[in-house]
């Protein structure tokens, strides 16, 4: 079975019976460039292979693949409400919340931030993934939105980044920056500067914490960077500078058990 990584904050929730995991490579039965744990049904990786993958998954929450939810993501802001009727669909968004018992919400990522969060008083979790187009455009404030329609309050939710490309392996152009100040100059403070001329490095994680935070929640990150640790994470921009033909994702997901 896979182990995966835990949140300090997260790793609160489970005397509210909550159960997270930030999957890496490691307890899965791909090969070649997705060897391990590829849970990418978008990848080339043989279909069997990602399927077993993602029963191990759902098996360490004690569950059946079945029960395993996951969005068609898109690096959009757009959140859907998983309920107890669940039928295995794969809707375009990039977050879910639910507050059923027996579900796993779990979102793919090789770079952008995996959140997971939680409200252990009230037992409801969400689960986001948030690339620079999704923190941007809202969806982490849009998930804390979807989990108090379900009851959760806004300041008893805990939420955590996991491995996500850092600043030190994330290098952008010109029009990036310029479409970050439009929306807000104080974003200046997430770009450091780069050796190539009019390049920059930008601060992925440190704008999904502090987004995060701003939205009235309590939030940490891992500070794991999936870029240069191959043993354990995929990596798009790994991938594309080594010039592979494809790459595999992994998974963060987050259950909430019966009630005890």
């Amino acid at each position: 079975m896979p182990t995966p990584l835990a949140s300090t904050l997260l790793s609160a929730a489970e005397a509210a019976n909550i159960r997270h995991g930030y999957f890496t490579r490691a307890g899965g039965i791909s090969e070649g460039l997705y060897r391990g744990l590829n849970v990418g049904l978008g990848s080339h990786d043989d279909r069997e292979h990602v399927q077993e993958n993602r029963r191990r998954v759902a098996g360490w929450f004690g569950l059946p693949v079945e029960q395993l939810a996951t969005v068609h993501q898109i690096h959009s802001p757009d959140v859907v409400t998983i309920k107890a009727n669940y039928d295995g669909s794969r809707p375009q968004a990039d977050a879910m919340v639910t507050a059923t018992p027996g579900i796993v919400l779990g979102v793919l990522a090789a770079d952008c931030g995996p959140v997971l969060f939680a409200d252990p008083e009230n037992r409801v979790v969400g689960a986001a993934h948030a690339g620079w187009k999704g923190a941007l455009t809202g969806v982490l404030e849009n998930t804390i939105d979807a989990m108090v329609a379900l009851g959760a309050k806004r300041e008893a939710i805990i939420a955590c980044l996991g491995p996500s490309i850092s600043q030190a392996s994330y290098e952008v152009g010109p029009e990036f920056v310029e479409r970050f100040l439009a929306c807000d100059p104080d974003y200046a403070k997430y770009f450091a500067s780069s050796a190539r001329a009019g390049h920059a490095m930008f601060d992925l994680p440190s704008l999904t914490v502090d987004r995060l935070r701003k939205a009235g929640v309590t939030a940490e990150s891992l500070n794991l960077c999936t870029y240069p640790d191959k043993e354990r994470f995929f990596s798009y921009r790994r991938t594309t500078h080594a010039k592979e033909p494809d790459y595999g994702r992994q998974i963060s997901a987050i259950a909430i058990g019966e009630a005890t």
